[in-house]
């Protein structure tokens, strides 16, 4: 072959000069970015106004991403790769759900970002991951705040239901009395402790919420403010009580009776709008709505140890059986928590499965030895 065909040749198929680890690294980030903006997408869509924005920002910024990774590929882009699990995952949350969920798991894949220790990521793309996890976990805690009362509710509910009616029947098994006898003994466990934990939520929530109303500010200052004496003017010492610096605290009384002008210092200034003194009632949940929370997710949580007994399962058989249907249900119970409140949920599961049969086991002990000594 000609020197003149050899070049040719050379034109229509360049070598590459990248290594083939970094292509393969590279076209999966660009699969990701290209997933994690769709997800952003999918959940702008069930979103209005600010939130809305935020999210198709996000989007935007994911986009640029994707845009360093085609630089840097070029022709060797080749063929979409599949984006990693927990990105399609992700993106079949946020098109069926749209919820709490998954803005929580993106605060994780935001913050797992491998971006800071890759020489091939700018400074710039490392730090929008770490901006993107606290924008997410913003939205995120929005969600969290609207279900944190209710949800500590259900969570306590049904782990109190599987530890205590477990440790319940573990007790009482050990012992040694009928099968019959513990049947009952969990099913009367199950109703007691679901009636307690409602009634006890429900007064909870209740004390609560009246003792976050009692420290909120009155408007009595619009009205007395006008007796006051100047010369001693206690009003200051009002503002003063709740925060305000004595020069803020002076203004704003002035302002109150008539010596200052209102647009003064806008930001000594009453700001009905920017009130938040509502969201610490979020937190709380309502009364009725944490005691239906905690009676039902108790009562699903206890009827599961009691569940091998109604088959007809007894002894060992029938422990075993317990002690396996719950640890998975408190590993459930965990994950869940974990994943909203952006911790590991693999972590977060094990910790509530060893604090839950810890406990059992331990009342299991406590029932051998009271029924060898009863013996």
């Amino acid at each position: 072959m000609t020197a003149a065909g050899l070049e040719e040749q050379s034109v229509k198929a360049p070598r590459s000069t990248h290594n083939p680890r970094d292509l393969k690294r590279w076209r999966q980030y660009l699969a990701d970015e290209r997933a994690e903006a769709a997800t952003y997408r999918d959940l702008a869509r069930r979103r209005t106004g600010e939130e809305r924005d935020i999210l198709l920002a996000l989007a935007d910024a994911e986009g640029r991403h994707e845009a360093h990774w085609l630089g840097l590929l070029g022709d060797e882009a080749g063929r979409p790769v599949r984006p990693s699990v927990r990105n399609r995952l992700l993106g079949l949350l946020a098109r069926r759900f749209g919820s709490v969920f998954v803005l929580a798991l993106a605060q994780r894949a935001e913050g797992r970002s491998p971006y800071a220790a890759d020489p091939t990521a700018t400074s710039a793309m490392a730090a929008d991951e770490q901006i993107h996890e606290e924008v997410v976990r913003a939205l995120a805690t929005r969600g969290r705040n609207r279900l944190s009362g209710n949800f500590r509710a259900a969570v306590f509910g049904a782990n109190d239901g599987l530890v205590s009616n477990l440790a319940l029947i573990m007790g009482i098994g050990a012992t040694g009395v009928s099968t019959g006898f513990i049947l009952v003994s969990g099913l009367f466990g199950l109703l007691a402790g679901a009636l307690s934990m409602g009634a006890g939520e429900y007064v909870s929530v209740r004390s609560q919420r009246e003792l976050l109303s009692a420290t909120r500010p009155t408007q009595v200052t619009l009205t007395a403010s006008k007796e006051l004496d100047i010369a001693a003017n206690e009003l200051v010492l009002v503002y003063r009580a709740r925060g305000m610096t004595p020069e803020a605290a002076t203004h704003r009384a002035e302002e109150r009776m008539g010596l200052a002008a209102c647009d003064c210092d806008p930001s000594f200034s009453l700001q009905p709008e920017n009130d938040t003194s509502e969201d610490a009632h979020e937190q709380v949940g309502t009364g009725l709505g944490a005691a239906a929370s905690s009676f039902c997710f108790f009562a699903s949580g206890a009827v599961i140890p009691v569940l091998p007994y109604l088959v007809g399962l007894t002894g060992l058989a029938a422990i075993v059986t317990a002690c396996v249907l719950v640890g998975l249900a408190l590993l459930a119970t965990g994950a869940v928590v974990g994943l909203l409140s952006g911790a590991s949920p693999l972590k977060l599961a094990l910790r509530q499965l060893a604090i839950g049969l810890g406990a059992a086991a331990a009342t299991y002990l406590l029932g051998m030895l009271f029924g060898t000594t009863a013996i």
